[in-house]
């Protein structure tokens, strides 16, 4: 299939990271007229953007990778255990290359709207400049953290200094896939956030400041990642068995190479439960989190206990008890929330050059020209890093206008919280997919690994269609309210319902993000995908074809 009429395709894909560009290609190889748009300069998603210093993946690289392709996987060999985003990045553009993906992509190019034409079932996508395309499917593929935000605090233009968001890092001048090198000897830092992003920059930035201001609102778990050199051998054993190694990622929950152990924490002992967690603590990567007792995230006396054992570790790294405390969080458990995986980052507060400035009790109350106004003091700064997360899921469609069927805006439909059927699509809005959203399997997941998985299923939709010569999909409502009534029902049967983060949509940087909306499904991977594919088979039950 082909559409020869200029800027009018057979599908468009929103998006240049690792999903979008799996999309674009298995779209292409159908032989679709396929185009890709991306306001960044070149392929990457993410791995583009962040080049904040400390930025690494805390998945396993060797599972952190294309799994469809053997000449991607035998040709490619990883560094590190755990990459750092100069390597992705450069791991991105050697599959690209192998995809021969950027001539499909137009880049440093914004979609503004896209709009449903219902008379034509056409989709009409509108660029920052002013020129459109036109789209028989539209793919969105955006990210679930690609829409940074700023804090809302008075003042923020105000400073004199260097002021960096670690979304929009600096690209290296010389060219290389890493960021711009700041050079923090003898000059006041200033770090605002303390996530899995802040974790990162404050343990590298600890490392040469002259004096580091940690400005903290919430403190989160984190745990030891350990990451370390992949030797040659550890390299030739992991692509001598890679298939064994990624179907089994694909068995697990969240399509990490381990999985939760099917007994409670409160089934053994106190010395056997203290031993396990010792071993996982010990471990590299996410084996505390996601190789942990089953019902550290469900049952609130096991987390408590897990949570217990992470604060004694942090008492024991950081010497300053009243430090400690102010790092230990209070109002969340282990595991309810994203944990970010550190590399030393505890024992910078042992530092004589690190201060931790609590938020909570003495307030940031502006941003001046000097540095940062708290209702305590004012720190002066010659640096000021913003960490300060994302409008996560759901923030990039709201940067976009997109208008459905009777003029109505997904905006507007997700006001209270997405409305989705399997994560994929949404009712009013035919022909137009959601990759790694709202409601998916993918978000919550090792996302190269369950994007890919998201794509395969959604391309077999396309050539169901293709093959029964259908133009129009869209969910039934019944289908719709199913489904989301599910992903409420199963986020419920865990702590996350309980606790304000991400994965609830709420985001107190973003006016109306401060209440919860369920935006991750919490069924996991496996069960996920089982219930796609009995769709598939039952001739796609709950969408409507014609």
């Amino acid at each position: 299939m082909s559409n020869t009429q200029e800027n009018s395709y057979d599908a468009i894909v929103i998006g240049a990271g690792f999903t979008g560009m799996y999309q674009l290609y298995k779209l292409r190889e159908m032989g679709l007229a396929v185009k890709g748009y991306d306001i960044a300069g070149d392929i990457g998603g993410t791995w583009y953007w962040n080049r904040y210093p400390g930025c690494r993946v805390d998945t396993e690289s060797y599972v952190y990778c294309y799994a469809f392709s053997d000449e991607i996987l035998k040709k490619w060999s990883w560094s590190e255990q755990f990459a750092g985003q100069p390597e992705v990045l450069r791991y991105l553009n050697f599959a690209a290359e192998k995809m021969d993906i950027r001539r499909s992509y137009q880049f440093n190019t914004r979609v503004m709207k896209a709009n449903y034409d219902e008379a034509g079932n056409r989709w009409t996508v509108v660029l920052e400049d002013g020129s459109t395309a036109i789209t028989k499917y539209l793919i969105s593929a955006t990210g679930p953290l690609s829409a940074p935000t700023m804090p809302s605090y008075k003042g923020l233009e105000s400073f004199k200094g260097e002021s960096y968001h670690s979304y929009y890092w600096p690209r290296d001048p010389d060219g290389s896939t890493a960021g711009k090198k700041v050079d923090y000897r003898g000059k006041r830092v200033g770090v605002i956030g303390t996530g899995a992003t802040g974790v990162q920059i404050i343990t590298e930035v600890a490392k040469t400041a002259g004096e580091l201001y940690v400005f903290q609102r919430t403190p989160n778990w984190c745990t030891p990642l350990r990451n370390s050199p992949l030797s040659a051998d550890q390299t030739i054993e992991i692509k001598g068995k890679y298939k064994e190694i990624l179907d089994y990622c694909k068995s697990t929950l969240t399509s990490f190479p381990y999985n939760f152990r099917s007994d409670s924490a409160l089934d053994v002992s106190a010395e056997e439960r203290e031993q396990f967690f010792e071993k996982l603590y010990n471990a590299p990567g996410y084996g505390i989190w996601f190789g942990n007792f089953h019902d550290i995230i469900t049952n609130k006396k096991s987390n408590e206990l897990i949570s217990d054992f992470i604060a004694g570790k942090i008492r024991q790294r950081v010497k300053d008890q009243a430090v400690a405390e102010k790092l230990i969080p209070k109002n969340h458990g282990f595991g309810t929330k994203r944990v970010p995986m550190d590399s030393g980052y505890y024992e910078v507060y042992n530092q004589p050059n690190v201060h931790l400035v609590d938020i909570r009790e003495a307030p940031i109350e502006e941003i001046t020209p000097k540095g940062v106004m708290t209702t305590d003091k004012e720190y002066e700064l010659d640096i000021l890093i913003y960490a300060t997360g994302f409008d996560a899921v759901t923030g990039a469609l709201d940067r976009m206008e997109i208008t459905g069927k009777g003029g109505k805006t997904l905006k507007s439909m997700w006001a209270e919280g997405p409305l989705t059927y399997l994560g994929v699509q949404i009712v009013g809005f035919p022909n137009f997919f959601t990759l790694v959203a709202a409601h998916n399997g993918a978000s919550f997941c090792n996302i190269p690994i369950c994007g890919q998985l998201q794509v395969e299923w959604l391309n077999g939709m396309f050539e169901y269609m293709a093959k029964k010569k259908l133009e129009y999909v869209e969910p039934t409502q019944e289908a719709e309210d199913k489904w989301t009534d599910e992903v409420h029902a199963l986020i419920h049967k865990t702590l996350f319902a309980e606790v304000d983060s991400w994965f609830l949509g709420v985001n107190r940087n973003v006016a109306g993000k401060d209440k919860r909306r369920v935006l991750v499904y919490a069924g996991g991977g496996v069960r996920y995908r089982e219930t796609c594919n009995r769709i598939a088979a039952n001739d796609y039950e709950g969408f409507a074809f014609r």
